[in-house]
């Protein structure tokens, strides 16, 4: 492969996709990428930033760093979610042109469609429509990085991208309650249930949004897929600004929650709090262009819930022959 020997940068290597893309990185024999943890470069702080590029000199960076969590945490921490994920991204994407970086990939967030964008949606789809409010502000921080890539290219023909991942899960995620987002949250609410002997688990919402999942070793492959193929020139020759990784199919959340309830062996009732915000009501990205370049996923949704909640009971708690332990 061309990029094995190249110095390639995983910003936010200390998150869930971050450390998929090391992991992967690995498995193909690349040469160590550069790590950083957020306690050795602040990315908000664009001296701190420079100085990484300096000392490291990246010839290709992908950016995986963001503040995320779900529809409380981006609710509730608005000023957080727009700040924060503008001044990562603005740093890393000027420092990138300043110090020469050959090719640079963002990853951003389905959240950057409308709302009430025609389903599956296309990448042609972006700013056609009212954002998600729960989410808008992270969805504008997203778009921006978008933008600042295209306009680099289209300033100064560098070689920068953005791709828009589907929702994401797998291990290392976020099971805080108020931060994390759906799949996690199940899992811990289920097995805490399981454990504890509840009868019932109240979930929010109807239960009738569709989402679509990808586990986020299939995102990794994707991304360094996309590396090794793809140039910024094939993107916005298309007349687009990113490409969608993404599953192909949905499912319901009252699909979703049953089928861990399964997995996990709860078999008490589900109860739908209705009074809570159900989010978009629908959310399958249009992964055609992908699919045209010869990537398709390999981890079936419930092989990967298995394998996530599996780690889940390894890393926080016990499993015995029978299910989880009590």
């Amino acid at each position: 492969m061309k990029f094995q020997d190249s110095k390639i940068y995983i910003a936010g290597s200390g998150g869930m996709v971050g450390g998929s893309l090391v992991r992967r990185l690995e498995d193909l024999n690349y040469r160590e990428p550069i790590v950083r943890s957020s306690s050795d470069v602040d990315l908000r702080d664009q001296s701190a930033v420079e100085k990484l590029f300096q000392a490291e000199k990246p010839e290709i960076v992908i950016i995986a760093a963001a503040k995320v969590g779900g529809i409380l945490a981006n609710d509730r921490y608005r000023a957080e979610f727009i700040y924060d994920n503008l001044m990562i991204e603005a740093n890393l994407i000027h420092a990138a042109y300043r110090h020469g970086v050959g090719k640079l990939i963002l990853l951003g967030s389905s959240c950057i469609y409308p709302k009430m964008a025609m389903q599956p949606i296309k990448e042609e789809y972006l700013l056609t429509g009212p954002l998600e409010s729960t989410n808008e502000p992270y969805a504008i921080a997203k778009i921006a990085g978008i933008k600042l890539c295209e306009s680099y290219y289209r300033q100064y023909g560098c070689n920068f991208y953005s791709v828009m991942p589907t929702n994401l899960y797998g291990i290392n995620d976020n099971f805080d309650l108020e931060t994390s987002h759906v799949i996690p949250a199940l899992i811990r609410k289920f097995i805490d249930a399981k454990r504890t002997g509840e009868t019932s688990v109240t979930l929010w919402g109807t239960g009738t949004p569709r989402r679509e999942f990808l586990y986020v070793d299939d995102l990794a492959d994707a991304v360094i897929y996309l590396m090794e193929q793809t140039e910024s020139v094939d993107i916005y020759g298309q007349g687009i600004t990113h490409i969608n990784i993404g599953y192909g199919t949905d499912i319901t959340i009252r699909e979703l929650a049953a089928t861990i309830a399964g997995i996990v062996g709860f078999e008490g009732d589900l109860d739908f709090d209705t009074s809570m915000a159900d989010g978009t009501p629908r959310k399958l990205l249009d992964v055609s262009r992908l699919s045209a370049l010869g990537w398709e996923h390999k981890i079936n949704l419930k092989d990967g819930l298995e394998r996530i909640v599996e780690w889940y009971m390894r890393t926080y708690g016990q499993k015995t022959s029978t299910g989880i332990s009590q």
